[in-house]
């Protein structure tokens, strides 16, 4: 073409071909070469300066108005189901970025807040949107987006998904075309693919079918998406994982020599920690050990701003359930090399500790090391050795290896009993499953010496890490639990009270007041219930780059670095230890990089986050394998204590699996209940019946639904006493003769709390 374009046809071709408007696509579309691209060069700057034209990222658009194609945003998702994008490319300059409506077609992926799509858009005239929006394709999801998981039903216009949360009603319209081959009843995975509809409901399509909700896949998968835990690695987190190889011993200190074991639960894919006591040789620390705790080494691995370091701390942590772990960083990683397996050499972080014979620090060095496990014992097993009765793996490991750990702990026990950490002592719950995951068996996990060995050793780990990184005065994550509120020990005081036991009033609190009441509690009927109550007086324990000590370990700093493959905190920890000690040939690489210092406030509140996200849907998961495992025994009955009173009803804690079910205020009798929040109870108006926490009861199961875990009781008999609703309609609140049913024992009903 020997003349250039007019400016008009210069701007009629970038309104036809809004994905070609560079310099370069206009001019190979004029056919301008050499030369020519100079005076190209100058109308377009024209078009530009008379307000015609602006240049964004080397492409030209019409000023103040968005190209017909361009990359948005998913901002919202209104209650209608109407779905609103927010275009990335918008010059504040030119005002507030316009709001754009988003028509899906019949067959468009469902969308979700934070998804980026490339749409074809129109200007129109409404109120509450300047343009309208449809999909050229999905270029973006973001981690965590939300699914819809439910229950398909089967109907005469196709189907609806059900939802599996507790209390949610929201359904969905499945249309015939969209369902996929689902049956009904199935656990389905679905993608909203457009707004409400006729029927009033929005619309979706079937992706995945995932067959028996309580499958053994099913369970965990639930708790999965309500909870929103990224179960799925980015391809390129897997690659990164699989292109790591094994850590050789350069600079690293040989401990290969030094007799470590790990001991772990009988079924545990990743071995992060390994142990070794020895006799201290030194004259002047006569009965005193030399304790080796060794912890591999991820940091080598999983590096600052790398994409295996963005997906940990975005997991923050592992999430266990009964079928699966989702674990926070890759096999390659967890469950191989960083996985402190038997015989293998492998890579470590380690702390040499002294102590003495009664237990106590004399001092302690860490280094960064190469290990080689002696074995890999199950806590049974270690256990067993030290009972009598070894076997072909533990008998050559017992005398220069299992008997000096047992030494050492019991010193380590001794100076515990000085320090007086929280002693609770509340039974856990083991759901033991079947190849088809149906629940076999729900009993309480055994609790070994070999356990309490472990964590000792653990803790003083920890001690020394946080002492070590105070002292060089670098930047960490501590893992803080302040004293709990007055309020909440005052409520413990009167659950104490009602048991007929004491909590001292009017001093300083300490830990060794609550292990007096709780020493006292033991062997009663009722100790469980002090247990919990104690539990529930409790803080919540957090992550935090300040330090505010740790009251239930009575230790005045804790940081958490014995278990960098499964806690995101332990990491941090790591890399503040390799940048202290200037560790290996580059320890910008893999120390704390400066990054690091500057989130470590985001860091601490993101993983205290994820960590009690993870202890919800564990929870959730229990809840759903309690309440299958106890369908098939509708209509018997239980023995139980109160474990909470609300306004709608009471909880029963059952004493034979531990589960937890609803007697709704509705089944309490045809009376009124007053709900006194202050003491937890409930006091029926026209029998005087007082119902309180601790009571211990007899209900019988009346329904127990496994795909929300909700198990719903009748309340039979309260503390013995044959529990009947009244035979008249209640008179006025305040009127009627009180019962003869005792008044239980009263305790706070605040939620949980974990250490």
């Amino acid at each position: 073409m020997e003349h250039l374009p007019t400016k008009e046809q210069i701007r009629a071709w970038i309104a036809e071909n809004p994905t070609q408007t560079s310099k370069r696509d206009i001019a190979r579309a004029f056919g301008i070469k050499g030369a020519a691209r100079i005076d190209l060069k100058r109308v377009l700057k024209e078009l530009e300066q008379e307000g015609l034209l602006e240049k964004r990222r080397k492409h030209f658009r019409a000023p103040g108005t968005l190209p017909p194609v361009t990359v948005a945003e998913v901002a919202r998702v209104d209650p209608d189901g109407d779905v609103f994008l927010r275009p990335l490319e918008w010059d504040a300059a030119d005002g507030d970025a316009p709001a754009i409506l988003f028509v899906a077609k019949p067959d468009d992926p469902g969308v979700g807040a934070g998804d980026r799509l490339l749409v074809r858009v129109a200007q129109v005239e409404a109120d509450d949107h300047a343009y309208e929006a449809r999909l050229i394709r999905r270029i973006g999801t973001p981690r965590g987006a939300a699914k819809i998981l439910g229950i398909f039903r089967k109907t005469a216009e196709g189907g609806r998904i059900q939802p599996i949360d507790k209390g949610a009603d929201k359904e969905w319209r499945v249309p015939p075309g969209a369902m996929h081959g689902a049956k009904d009843g199935e656990l389905v995975e679905a993608e909203q693919t457009g707004p409400r509809g006729r029927m009033g409901l929005p619309v979706a399509q079937i992706v995945a079918r995932l067959g028996d909700p309580l499958g053994a896949k099913s369970v965990s998968l639930i708790a999965i998406h309500q909870h929103g835990i990224p179960d799925d690695f980015p391809d390129a987190v897997l690659a990164e994982a699989d292109r790591a190889r094994p850590q050789g011993l350069g600079t690293r200190e040989d401990l290969r020599e030094v007799p470590l074991v790990t001991i772990d639960p009988p079924d545990a894919r990743d071995r992060d920690d390994a142990v070794c006591a020895l006799p201290d040789p030194d004259p002047a620390n006569p009965g005193g050990h030399v304790l080796w705790v060794a912890i591999a080494d991820v940091a080598a691995y999983v590096t600052p701003g790398s994409a295996l370091d963005r997906e940990a701390r975005l997991r923050g942590n592992s999430t266990y359930f009964p079928d699966r772990v989702v674990p926070m960083l890759p096999d390659r990683l967890s469950g191989d090399l960083c996985s402190l397996h038997a015989d293998v050499p492998r890579a470590c972080v380690a702390v040499r500790i002294v102590i003495d014979a009664e237990g106590e620090k004399r001092g302690h060095r860490f280094v960064r090391g190469l290990m080689s496990s002696r074995a890999a014992l199950s806590y049974q097993q270690a256990q067993d050795a030290i009972d009598g009765s070894p076997d072909s793996v533990t008998a050559p490991l017992l005398e220069p290896v299992l008997r000096p750990l047992w030494d050492a702990y019991a010193a380590l026990r001794r100076a515990r009993g000085r320090r007086q950490p929280l002693e609770l002592d509340l039974p856990e719950r083991r759901i033991e499953l079947d190849e088809a995951g149906t629940v076999t068996s729900v009993a309480f996990r055994d609790r070994f010496d070999a356990h309490k060995l472990i964590e000792e050793c653990m803790v003083l780990a920890n001690v020394c890490a946080a002492e070590t990184l105070q002292a060089k005065r670098s930047p960490l994550l501590y893992r803080v639990h302040e004293e709990p509120a007055p309020e909440r020990i005052e409520a413990l005081r009167e659950v104490a009270q009602a048991s007929g036991l004491k909590l001292a009033k009017g001093q300083v609190l300490q830990t060794g007041t609550l292990n007096r009441l709780l020493a006292d509690a033991a062997g009663r009927e009722d100790a469980e219930l002090i247990n919990l109550s104690t539990l529930r007086a409790m803080t919540q324990a957090y992550y935090s780059p300040e330090n505010f000590g740790h009251f239930g370990l009575a230790l005045a700093a804790y940081a958490h670095f014995t278990s960098p493959i499964r806690r995101y905190s332990d990491l941090i920890v790591h890399r503040a230890l390799i940048r202290a000690h200037g560790w290996g040939p580059d320890p910008k690489k893999d120390g704390l990089s400066d990054d690091d210092i500057e989130r470590l406030d985001k860091t601490a509140q993101a993983i205290s986050e994820a960590e009690r996200r993870s202890m919800a849907a564990e929870r959730d998961t229990i809840d759903r394998y309690l309440a299958a495992f106890l369908s098939d025994r509708v209509g018997n009955e239980f023995a139980g204590r109160i474990s909470g009173v609300t306004r709608f009803g009471i909880f029963v804690k059952l004493d034979e699996t531990g589960a937890d079910g609803l007697v709704p205020i509705r089944a309490l009798g045809r009376e009124y209940f007053r709900h006194d929040p202050a003491t937890d109870t409930l006091t029926g108006t026209e029998t005087g019946v007082v119902i309180g926490l601790g009571q211990r009861v007899l209900v019988r199961l009346t329904e127990a639904t496994p795909i929300t875990g909700g198990l719903s009781l009748e309340l039979l008999e309260i503390e013995g006493e044959t529990r009947k609703p009244p035979r008249r309609k209640p008179s006025r609140p305040g009127k009627g003769k009180p019962a003869s049913v005792k008044r239980g024992k009263i305790r706070s009903a605040k939620p949980r709390r974990n250490r």
